[in-house]
């Protein structure tokens, strides 16, 4: 799933690959749903302030790229879409996250709660045309919760 996919250019990367990519575009941005259909790809609009309607652990890999800043713009809470995330991300998919250092520095603080902690790797991108700033990019992998009694204490 590309939960901010503008234009559907991360599915258009991936359309010969044996996967398909359910494009996410805020309600505000519903017209490059058009241009995500002609280019012969799924998609829909969502507002990342609420739920997503999908069963638990549907996608193998999110991407989001500048979702966190644009829904702390928004006044919504961070945690509350890290904890949508976990939802919808079956055990042991991937997320790719790409903002602001600030807001992915905030967000490996919060990794631990959620499990996510198994696999991270973080990555400053080449500048260039899509690049808002000084940026990062966080790769996690969720890993199956194992509960021990030293969880429950």
């Amino acid at each position: 799933m590309d939960m901010s996919a503008s234009l559907g250019g991360f599915a258009a990367s991936l359309k010969k690959k044996n996967v398909w990519v359910m494009n996410v575009v805020p309600f505000t941005e519903s017209g490059k749903l058009k241009i995500i259909y002609d280019r012969g790809l799924m998609g829909t609009t969502h507002d990342w302030c609420e739920s997503f309607s999908t069963y638990p652990g549907t996608y193998d890999l999110l991407h989001a790229w500048l979702l966190f800043s644009e829904i702390e713009k928004q006044g919504c809470s961070l945690e509350d879409l890290l904890i949508e995330m976990d939802r919808i991300l079956r055990t042991y998919g991937y997320a790719i996250i790409r903002d602001k250092v600030d807001v992915v520095t905030y967000i490996k603080k919060l990794l631990p709660a959620l499990r996510w902690d198994d696999w991270t790797f973080e990555m400053r991108p080449k500048k260039d045309a899509l690049t808002t700033g000084d940026e990062r990019v966080l790769i996690v992998r969720k890993k199956l919760w194992n509960h021990s009694v030293q969880d429950l204490s």
